[in-house]
């Protein structure tokens, strides 16, 4: 079994996530979530669907990328 770098679970259908050049085990998609997904630096939620990013920064929608100041032509993607 694996352990979860989460949450500590061993659990027999764990699973691993590489990102650049990390790779971390999970047990569950919502501790993946947790762990990897970014924040929008203007609401504080995880970013989980595609997100805005402006000036490298990563939102959760164009809303909250105006509305933190962010330029540029923004929309959310459809």
């Amino acid at each position: 079994m694996a352990k979860c770098d989460q949450c500590g679970n061993d659990y027999d259908k764990a699973f691993q996530i590489t990102m650049g050049s990390q790779t971390l085990t999970f047990d569950s998609f919502e501790c993946a979530i947790r762990a990897m997904a970014p924040v929008c630096p203007h609401c504080d939620c995880k970013v989980i669907g595609h997100g805005v990013e402006s000036d490298g920064k990563v939102y959760c929608c164009a809303h909250c990328a105006k509305a933190a100041g962010a330029g540029g032509t923004l929309s959310d993607r459809t």
